[in-house]
């Protein structure tokens, strides 16, 4: 019977993601998106959705998220961050209540939490999956649209959790919306791999949660990347600044 692993480098096989790399200067016009860095995708113990116990891919995406954070920051690059907090009595199906706001699962994690007084720092709480549609107001007009057009951002780069639903969905859509003329200046959207983690939900333990689907963290961070890249994003699994 065929392992994990092997499970995992034949599918790796069959439908390979080619990194690249990334070196950004100051003529780069380029902002950084994190997505739902927050205590309750990403702390231990910290809500319904966050993990049991201490995980290697989340914990490096925490770790590569607050260092590109505080790059751009220190060159006074744009960076907009997504917390992902609902109400208490507005159910997102099919997940348990989870970053119920005014908890600390609605937070940025310890590791990020200086951006809240960073002048250069955009922050935005939104109540669905999809980061690009909880930027929309009521008056049509769409927070992260404005923020790109202010800041004349040609490229960005995405980091965050999870890899396959909330920064895939917000990665396709952004995509779509450069392709039609809806969020110039952009040109290219880039998903940074290691900046980008997903959660684990073995089939073992998914089979005995009443409507759980099975979700293996390395293969569905796997299905994330190589998804987005066929939508048209860049994916890269290095990042470098020049000077």
């Amino acid at each position: 019977m065929a392992t994990d692993d092997t499970i995992l480098n034949h599918m790796k096989m069959e439908i390979p993601v080619d990194e690249e790399s990334l070196l950004l200067n100051p003529d780069s016009s380029v902002g950084l998106v994190i997505i739902d860095v927050v205590n309750g995708f990403c702390t231990v113990g910290s809500g319904n959705m966050a993990p049991t116990k201490p995980n290697e891919q989340i914990s490096k995406m925490v770790e590569e998220s607050a260092w590109l954070a505080r790059e751009f920051c220190d060159r006074k690059w744009p960076v907009f961050a997504f917390l992902d907090s609902h109400h208490p009595d507005v159910p997102e199906i099919p997940y348990p209540p989870h970053c119920i706001i005014g908890t600390q699962e609605a937070e940025l994690v310890p590791a990020l939490q200086w951006l809240e007084s960073e002048d250069g720092a955009t922050l935005m709480r939104k109540d669905c999956i999809n980061g690009f549609v909880g930027a929309m107001e009521k008056d049509g007009s769409n927070v992260f649209v404005d923020w790109v057009k202010e800041k004349q951002i040609k490229v960005i780069v995405v980091v965050g959790i999870c890899t396959d639903i909330c920064v895939f969905d917000f990665v396709a859509t952004v995509l779509s919306a450069r392709n039609h003329s809806i969020l110039p200046p952009l040109e290219d959207v880039i998903v940074y791999s290691r900046g980008c983690a997903t959660y684990d939900l073995p089939l073992h333990v998914a089979k005995d949660i009443k409507g759980a689907q099975a979700h293996p963290q390395e293969m569905m961070h796997h299905v994330g990347l190589y998804m987005a890249k066929g939508r048209g994003a860049k994916v890269v699994s290095e990042v470098s600044f020049d000077p």
